[in-house]
């Protein structure tokens, strides 16, 4: 199931002066605004539609806090679709449904203390499929090589020229140093019973999943034939280690209106392409949302309709580069031998049992059978977790369209 990944913008608007293009330049931050943030998309997919609300927040707050207990609703075509709060913050559809062509709808918003908003009215754009999806080994521009996934479009109707992309990549993580052996603590006993035992579950292959975080758009206004042809979607440097094994990406198209595109564009240009919503803004970006009753509140965010169009690619690294070295994996993998302990008298300090309890890391042999340059020290030679247990980067279930 396709889950979005949103980001909340900051309501912090920043004056800048600037002097000169090499003098140093003070910010000047104007008072905090607690604003509501709104973003949604309603599609022409047949599924529970969804709309996010959250809060604005400052630089010293990690996370913005959810707008809870509101009433969401979206009205079209004589229907009007109510949504609940399937968790902080996230509004789903109660009932499933797509949007229609030539038919308007219009997002109302009531918040816990009553205030009221409702954005423009927006219309399906007509719909343009990916064509084609693809992967080629390729180097930039700045000399990078690794490998580049693209897509190509033929606009077939007018009036699709906007688009914004997303993507959701999974790959397969085989930790290198996985072994069958556990190590684990005798209770009761201090320092010196840290004794091996079988592993209850396989941690060698495990898959992980992560949606893209950056604002990716074209437009094909002035392009040949209102076509896209070679845009790149994604690139992934040949040292990375997603791509060691067998990697997969679904690309989803969306294609937008002339105002939503405006908008995305703006923030992306305000943001430098980081998580949507996430970056401090220097001044106001007006969306397409407003109060009912203007009392002066400021909403923040775009609520649009757009038609999808998604296609998913598999590739393995041999692929790409056959017969060659796999990119480093996501750790140095370095071995080691923990001393038992260390200090004396009654209360020692106990290395190893620590490392075990914590669980920072994962058995490889005996120290007294390794042959290796860090031979001295404890019982057994060790490396970080993430070295032996695939589930420090993933999960060990098998996604459901995953093949090999």
């Amino acid at each position: 199931m396709f889950k979005k990944h949103i980001g909340f913008l900051t309501a912090l608007s920043i004056g800048i002066s600037l002097v000169g293009c090499v003098e140093e330049f003070e910010p000047e931050l104007q008072e905090f605004e607690d604003n509501l943030v709104v973003e949604g998309t309603i599609t022409n997919e047949l599924k529970h539609q969804t709309i996010y609300l959250n809060r604005t927040y400052t630089f010293e707050e990690e996370q913005p806090s959810a707008e809870v207990n509101a009433t969401v609703t979206v009205e079209g075509g004589g229907n009007v679709y109510a949504f609940q709060e399937s968790r902080p913050g996230t509004y789903t559809s109660i009932n499933e449904f797509r949007a229609q062509q030539g038919t308007p709808y219009q997002l109302r918003i009531s918040t816990h203390d009553g205030v009221k908003y409702h954005s423009s009215e927006m219309q399906l754009p007509n719909s343009t499929d990916i064509d084609e999806l693809y992967v080629e080994r390729f180097t930039t521009d700045l000399d990078e090589e690794g490998v580049g996934i693209f897509i190509d479009n033929e606009n077939v109707l007018d009036g699709s020229k906007n688009y914004r992309y997303e993507f959701i990549e999974t790959y397969k993580v085989i930790a290198p140093d996985w072994n069958n052996t556990a190590l684990i603590n005798v209770p009761d006993v201090v320092c010196d019973r840290t004794v091996k035992t079988t592993r209850e579950r396989d941690e060698q292959v495990c898959y992980t999943t992560v949606a893209s975080n950056a604002i990716i758009l074209a437009n094909t206004e002035n392009l040949s034939g209102n076509n896209l042809r070679r845009f790149q979607i994604r690139f992934i440097n040949r040292d990375n280690y997603i791509i060691s094994h067998r990697y997969s990406v679904l690309v989803r198209q969306y294609v937008q209106s002339n105002e939503a595109y405006s908008f995305y564009e703006t923030l992306r240009d305000f943001s430098g392409s980081e998580s949507i919503f996430s970056e401090t803004q220097p001044g106001f970006l007006e969306g397409n949302i407003q109060e009912d009753v203007n009392t002066g509140r400021k909403v923040l965010g775009f609520f649009d309709v757009a038609t999808v169009s998604e296609k998913r690619l598999f590739f393995d690294y041999e692929d790409l580069f056959p017969g060659e070295e796999l990119p480093p994996y996501a750790d140095p993998c370095q071995r080691s031998a923990p001393k038992i302990a260390e200090g004396h008298g009654p209360e020692p300090r106990c290395i190893l049992e620590s490392l075990v309890n914590l669980d920072l890391i994962r058995f490889i042999t005996d120290n007294e059978e390794w042959e290796g340059p860090q031979s001295d020290g404890g019982p057994f030679i060790v490396v970080p977790r993430v070295c032996g247990d695939c589930t420090v980067l993933g999960t060990t279930e098998v996604p459901e369209f995953w093949f090999e």
